[in-house]
């Protein structure tokens, strides 16, 4: 059997997303990730900080390794940010990753209350703090001062030392300039799930140009991306069963430049909801055509989802493939995440 290959020539590796749910369903679910092969989980930061489930998730596995996807850096301290990831990375033995980024201002200030920040700026001082705190929490310290915090650690008290002094950040992008600062200063880049495969794979050169700019090799960035697939035998209930989860994400106004990159501007401006309307999509649904789901969502069976996934391990190192989640009903989500589960499981008996 030929030995399928990712961007840098290794291993194709496959997270996947996991919910919060009570501990025997979550150690369930997880425990059913191990034995199919995936490499590790992720959890979701919607409104608390998605560090609890993945420490429960490292206590009931032995090999999965565990990461938020992503921690939003402007909800907390970056302080307790790095102390949060210390304590998983001990909890999981040193199978912790720490997924961060910025989120949008519309959340951060309507949702959390934080205050208006530059965001790009904003997380590359949390990334300098985080992993200052990760090499020298246990030791003597250095006051840092910064554009938005200026710590003297007065009272601090030194720690333990933790599992390992550099744990590896990746940084979850959208647009231009944060993916470039992601290739710059992350042990990862996380592309949103927006990025299609054509976009993907236009993108290569971009990144590659970058890391070259920054004098970096491609195999010091770990590139992870997250294919939204709908696996269903009945090809168009996939694609009507993920309608939804794209007109979500087409309703923001801050992702409208991104959709005239990719040439559906005018169907995401159709579907544009006002503030405080995302979690209703039932307006705007009937906007989004078949042709966008599908730009967006590989949808229909096993097979034929792997064959338009494929071009993705040109030039990523890692999938993390997710369900369409908006306006299904549980019993909808599980056949999906069960597909979703059947799909990997597939793609590593032929080698990948």
């Amino acid at each position: 059997m030929t030995k399928l290959t990712n961007a840098t020539g290794g291993e194709r590796k496959w997270w996947g997303v996991i919910p919060v749910l009570p501990a025997p369903a979550m150690g369930g679910i997880a425990k059913q990730m191990e034995q199919v092969g995936f490499e590790g989980v992720f959890s979701l930061q919607i409104y608390g900080a998605p560090f609890v489930p993945m420490a429960a998730v490292a206590a009931m596995t032995d090999t999965l390794k565990v990461s938020p996807g992503i921690a939003v850096a402007g909800t907390r301290s970056p302080v307790e940010t790095a102390y949060c990831a210390i304590e998983c990375d001990t909890i999981s033995q040193g199978r912790f990753v720490l997924g961060l980024g910025t989120s949008l201002h519309s959340a951060l200030e309507g949702i959390y209350g934080e205050p208006h920040r530059k965001l790009l700026t904003h997380l590359r001082e949390v990334v300098k703090i985080v992993r200052y705190v990760n090499a020298n929490g246990h030791k003597e310290m250095e006051p840092l001062h910064g554009e938005y915090y200026n710590l003297e650690w007065t009272e601090k008290m030194m720690t333990a030392p933790p599992v390992r002094e550099h744990i590896p950040i990746w940084i979850a992008a959208l647009k231009d300039k944060l993916t470039s600062m992601a290739l710059e200063i992350g042990d990862g880049l996380i592309v949103h799930a927006l990025w299609t495969v054509d976009y993907t794979v236009q993108k290569k050169a971009f990144i590659e140009a970058e890391l070259a700019r920054f004098g970096r090799k491609r195999s010091d960035v770990e590139v992870n991306a997250w294919p939204w697939v709908a696996i269903n035998d009945d090809k168009q209930q996939a694609i009507d069963d993920s309608r939804a989860t794209v007109a979500g994400y087409a309703g923001y106004k801050e992702y409208e430049s991104f959709f005239d990159s990719i040439g559906f501007g005018d169907l995401a401006r159709d579907c544009q909801l006002a503030a405080g309307e995302h979690g209703d999509v039932s307006a705007v649904i009937d906007k989004v055509s078949d042709e966008m789901v599908q730009a967006f969502v590989k949808c229909g069976p096993i097979d034929e989802v792997l064959e338009q996934i494929e071009p993705f391990w040109g030039v990523v190192d890692s999938l993390c493939p997710m369900t369409p989640y908006r306006n299904l009903t549980m019993e909808q989500l599980t056949k999906y995440n069960e597909g979703l589960f059947a799909m990997v499981a597939e793609a590593k008996r032929r080698g990948g």
